[in-house]
């Protein structure tokens, strides 16, 4: 392929395709959340079962991941996409038209499902359609970015849509976007001509890391209301634990495994997926508990509440733009670093909230500098994931890249809720007035955040550090000659 692809049209129109597959995945993570207070009022949620709205969705996300990456390497990449974004439209439409809490809950189960088969795929066929220097630098940017844009686009769209057309319409908007995607990869991708056979599969491996991830999803997301020293708590984390373990011995003991261990051979991989991970459960927690404060504390409107997170998308856009030529110069292991760091001090500074506190002073500050490094951090982590992997194994990269982040906002929501509530909690009991402690609960949880997003400025400096795509693809040339000869 010619290094000028995405110079073409043709070239053009497959990454805006890819990146719109991730943008809508992401937004669908973020968009109901300023809707939740019209949903419950609607559907009749209990103050429990509410939860369940975003948090089904990230548990099928998470869970089928893995599965999802590695079919699409088995089975074609175009043919996932399309069943994924199939799923995905008619869970929406399903949820779109729920007249019940359990139709709801069961359409966003389903949607994370489509979601899981889809964003792999999409990343796989982006890593394996730009393989050509200064091409797949900006490919992997414009991914990167999307990603950095996702969440507080989603909580802006789902403002104004609660606010105008009504909760419904967070569901609605769906189905139109998957439409176009389906027309444009059949258009776009040639067919995958490889025969769908479950042979190739590792049905028990794809059984036991399925199993062990949702459980593991669920287990962090119930923890915080059932205690994290509960015994619930305790037999799902640590059933999760044994169902994985059993995945890594089946792993090592079958002839065509589901995730070949041989892929953590490739150096700098965990670090990049750690890196995302811990830097992930600081992100998506900042956006829950500033959404709280905004709504709980400061009484906003759903439009008002998502036009404040206006300013992260343009930072956002600020910091992406601005990552591919300082990893040019540099590298992505120092643009990872001082993105995190950057994104670190803005987080920090967002944790300092007040009761009826100023937004121009108080959270616009902050606001812009989390998004600049937010920018940073994903573009160059995309890079530096998909570095040295051999093309073979794209899908399951994109996987375990987008399981991290999912598994990321899990733990993070579960363990800085728990902070939260136990600062709460503690200032109740000293007589502190209701709102007064419920903003220093938010304010220590978004400390916590801040600590987070800075260890994982810390894990990144163990990952790899590449200047370019073209010394990408040739990392992923010899990477691959690795693992064929070690097994």
């Amino acid at each position: 392929m010619s290094a000028s692809f995405l110079s073409t049209g043709r070239g053009k129109l497959i990454l805006l395709l890819l990146c719109g597959v991730a943008f809508l995945d992401l937004v669908d993570a973020s968009i109901v959340n300023v809707a939740l207070p019209s949903i419950r009022q609607d559907l009749h949620f209990s103050t429990q079962g509410l939860q369940w709205v975003p948090s089904g969705y990230l548990l099928t996300y998470g869970g089928f991941m893995l599965l999802g990456g590695r079919a699409a390497d088995l089975f074609g990449r175009r043919r996932i996409l399309v069943a994924g974004t199939m799923l995905f439209g008619v869970a929406s439409l399903a949820g779109g038209f729920a007249n019940s809490a359990g139709l709801l809950v069961g359409a966003r189960l389903v949607q994370g499902v489509g979601a899981a088969l889809m964003m792999p795929a999409a990343l796989s066929l982006l890593t394996t359609t730009f393989k050509e220097g200064a091409d797949r630098t900006k490919a992997l940017g414009a991914w990167g970015a999307v990603a950095g844009l996702a969440s507080a686009v989603g909580v802006l769209a789902g403002g104004l849509l609660t606010d105008g057309p009504g909760w419904r319409s967070v569901m609605f908007v769906n189905p139109p976007f998957c439409v176009v995607i389906l027309v444009a990869a059949f258009r776009m991708f040639e067919p995958d001509g490889k025969k769908v056979a479950l042979k190739g599969l590792d049905l028990v491996g794809a059984f036991l890391v399925t199993t062990g991830m949702l459980l593991l999803v669920f287990g962090l997301v119930k923890a915080p209301d059932q205690g994290w020293g509960s015994v619930r708590t305790v037999v799902e984390l640590a059933g999760a634990g044994l169902l994985l373990v059993g995945f890594v011995v089946n792993e090592r003991l079958t002839r065509n495994p589901l995730l070949p261990l041989s892929v953590f051979r490739i150096r700098g991989l965990v670090a990049a997926d750690v890196t995302q991970l811990v830097g992930v459960a600081g992100f998506i927690s900042m956006f829950f508990f500033l959404t709280l404060y905004m709504q709980n504390v400061e009484g906003w409107s759903p439009i008002r509440t998502g036009l404040a997170y206006l300013p992260i998308t343009i930072g956002v856009g600020i910091g992406a733009g601005a990552a591919p030529k300082l990893v040019g110069k540099v590298g992505t292991r120092p643009v990872v670093v001082t993105g995190s760091a950057i994104a670190a001090v803005g987080i920090y500074l967002l944790a300092q909230l007040k009761v009826h506190g100023s937004y121009v002073s108080g959270l616009l500050p902050g606001m812009v500098i989390m998004a600049i490094g937010l920018g940073f951090l994903f573009v160059a982590i995309t890079t530096a994931a998909n570095a040295g992997v051999p093309h073979h194994q794209a899908g399951l990269a994109a996987a375990l890249l987008n399981a991290s982040q999912q598994v990321g906002g899990a733990l993070g929501l579960a363990i800085f809720s728990a902070v939260s509530t136990a600062r709460v909690t503690s200032e109740v009991k000293k007589g502190v007035q209701p709102t007064a402690a419920f903003t220093s609960g938010l304010s220590w949880a978004l400390t916590a955040c801040a600590i987070a997003v800075a260890c994982a400025a810390v894990i990144a400096l163990r990952t790899r550090n590449v200047h370019s795509e073209a010394e990408a693809e040739a990392l992923a040339d010899v990477e691959g000659d690795l693992v064929v000869t070690t097994g």
